[in-house]
């Protein structure tokens, strides 16, 4: 009696699996070699072409470039079913006898989940759209093949990035957003208080939720310098913000900073090798990863860029001073709108004509003026010309990608210029890191969005990040 019971059980639940379509994402559903298999995918409508016997559809969910090719009979047409809409269908998935796929699904149900007006949809079925025009539309230009590639190219590099990191042995450390700390020392801060009614005032009558002014984080580089006092290597990434007023190709006003702390290093060259070694790692994933993503980005946003990158593979980074940098600009026939002073700060057009000079190949400058560096840039004690230990890295196409540096990690110079700043007192708890186990150390902060720029041949910052910020943007 037992052994008839399971093996009706048995039967009931081979029964049941036949029966019941297995859910895939339209990615798995183009893989699969399982012929014949019943599935179910769930997405939205890229093309309906309806003949008299067939229906055709193109169905994506957004887990890969390439569509899923739909064939239904025409009975299972519906009014609601049109470019935009959304879906579910089940079916058997079937050879194809086209050479363009592999598979394709032969219906069985087609469910229209949510309707979708194409006629007042701002993205129409045949038209290519440029970036700058579904930038009007950051709340639908998911939608579009374009930003849907840089979305998922986006989400891979993060991947690659934390891989890169743990490979290495690093460790990621979640710093604050909120903070009492200007780490870039340019005021460029956003201060939060709360909407509601605030309990604390300081001296000059202001209110302060946390009794002292805060902001959001420019920086992480601070809180990992606590951390680099205690593993061997430490890492952030995650949203920094400027208030800068500027609506350029190059500025936001939120971003995605990765930054890195390298303790028991007294080289530039050592930081400068785990820059070089970050982009090439992530470049490389991407590459072999994404490949249809990459290539789109390629072709309709910036023909011939894979010829840029695959250079920029292949060679290694250029490294110059900055006093070379001032050089070369003095020496250029090129007119520049900002000066070229030793001492002045590079700007964006000096940035990228280094870069092409350099052979139009990623550049490290070393070396800047001492005086145009934060209080916790190391100090070179070298005359007449006086720098300090701080490096960027430079590519083209975007200027200034990385900008890093050795941290002074001698107690009296770091409290003669803290003082000289008036920041003695607010750094108190930093010159305290010095005083208990310093050691050497150094650390860089990678801007993501430029990163992609650079890779992807991308020219306004805007098209590399989900919802951009900037100022007089209107917020979602």
């Amino acid at each position: 009696m037992l052994r008839a019971n399971v093996l009706w059980l048995t039967e009931a639940c081979r029964h049941y699996c036949q029966k019941t379509p297995r859910k895939l994402r339209i990615c798995e559903a183009i893989s699969s070699l399982e012929v014949g298999t019943k599935i179910k995918v769930q997405g939205w409508v890229r093309s309906v072409r309806p003949q008299k016997e067939n229906l055709f559809l193109h169905v994506n969910d957004g887990s890969s470039l390439q569509s899923l090719q739909v064939v239904a009979s025409s009975e299972l047409n519906h009014r609601l079913l049109t470019f935009g809409s959304a879906v579910e269908i089940s079916g058997s998935l079937l050879k194809s006898p086209s050479r363009k796929q592999e598979v394709e699904l032969h219906a069985d149900q087609i469910d229209v989940v949510g309707e979708c007006n194409p006629v007042d949809f701002p993205f129409k079925i045949k038209e290519k759209h440029g970036l700058e025009y579904i930038r009007q539309f950051p709340h639908l230009r998911c939608r579009t093949n374009a930003f849907s590639s840089l979305l998922r190219i986006r989400s891979e590099a993060t991947t690659a990035i934390h891989e890169y990191f743990k490979e290495k042995g690093f460790i990621q450390i979640h710093t604050p957003v909120l903070t009492s700390n200007d780490c870039e020392g340019a005021g460029e801060l956003f201060q939060v208080e709360p909407a509601g009614q605030q309990k604390n005032r300081d001296e000059e009558g202001h209110q302060h939720f946390f009794s002292v002014p805060t902001y959001l984080t420019v920086s992480g580089q601070l809180h990992l310098e606590v951390m680099a006092g205690a593993f061997p290597g430490v890492y952030t990434f995650g949203p920094t913000f400027r208030a800068e007023h500027s609506q350029s190709r190059r500025h936001l006003a939120e971003f995605y900073m990765v930054e890195a702390e390298v303790p028991f290093t007294q080289s530039l060259e050592d930081l400068m090798k785990v820059m070089e070694d970050l982009f090439r790692s992530t470049t490389e994933h991407l590459l072999a990863q994404c490949p249809e993503d990459v290539a789109l980005c390629h072709k309709q946003v910036s023909p011939g860029h894979r010829d840029n990158v695959d250079l920029m593979m292949k060679k290694s980074f250029n490294v110059i001073t900055y006093t070379e940098a001032i050089n070369i600009l003095n020496s250029s026939s090129k007119t520049f709108a900002f000066k070229t002073d030793w001492g002045c700060d590079l700007q964006t057009e000096h940035e990228k004509y280094l870069v092409k000079h350099c052979g139009d190949l990623p550049l490290f400058v070393t070396d800047y003026p001492y005086a145009l560096k934060p209080f916790y840039a190391r100090d070179n004690l070298d005359q007449p010309l006086h720098t300090a230990a701080a490096v960027d890295l430079l590519v083209p196409g975007v200027g200034e990608m990385c900008g890093g540096s050795l941290r002074e990690e001698r107690l009296d110079l770091l409290k003669a210029r803290l003082r000289q700043a008036g920041l003695d007192e607010t750094y108190g708890w930093y010159l305290d890191l010095r005083r208990f186990g310093s050691v050497p150390h150094g650390g860089f902060g990678m801007g993501f969005e430029r990163y992609l720029q650079c890779v992807l041949g991308v020219d306004n910052i805007k098209d590399v990040i989900p919802f951009p910020r900037y100022s007089r943007s209107c917020l979602l």
